[in-house]
């Protein structure tokens, strides 16, 4: 049986025409799957209970029907930050749990600073303490990378991060 916690691993989902388009929670793409809007490719080793049948957890899906995928912003959100910054401090460039990670931004609220793509960076406890209220330069901090919006570039970047662990996603990964 899959657990509340196996429901939440990532899944690919591919457009009908088998281009990564996004990657979901396994519970949603199985939704997906139920309603008949996607077709399993790809399986996990899990498979999901219910009292008439037994569902195998998706790797990877695809939509049965072919949806223009619009340019689109991500929202911004803390979840959002961390993966951009790939769950590392962008001042000791040390990779941590989202849980152990704070957000920082670059010029603090107390003088303007917005909270913005271009203003928040992912940073660790000891970082941020450090830096306080002052600008990166006053702390004697250096930014690993300007921080800037999520773009489709980063979002298929991810896709390939993730791909290095999930074997079933290599083959419809196959951009640079």
């Amino acid at each position: 049986m899959a657990s509340p916690l196996r429901m939440q691993q990532p899944v690919l989902v591919l457009n009908a025409s088998y281009e990564p388009v996004n990657i979901c929670a396994a519970r949603r793409a199985l939704v997906l799957v139920l309603k008949g809007v996607a077709a399993t490719e790809a399986t996990s080793a899990h498979s999901l209970h219910s009292s008439r049948a037994v569902h195998a957890v998706p790797s990877v899906i695809r939509l049965l029907e072919y949806r223009r995928i619009p340019h689109q912003a991500r929202a911004l959100s803390r979840k959002n930050i961390m993966m951009r910054d790939k769950y590392t401090c962008q001042y000791c460039h040390k990779t941590s749990p989202a849980s152990e990670l704070t957000l920082d931004h670059v010029v603090p609220r107390s003088r303007g600073g917005e909270t913005t793509w271009e203003n928040l960076v992912a940073c660790c406890h000891s970082c941020n303490n450090r830096k306080g209220s002052r600008t990166p330069e006053e702390a004697g901090l250096k930014l690993l990378r300007p921080p800037r919006p999520f773009s489709l570039h980063t979002s298929r970047h991810l896709m390939r991060l993730l791909a290095r662990s999930e074997e079933h996603w290599q083959k419809y990964l196959f951009y640079e």
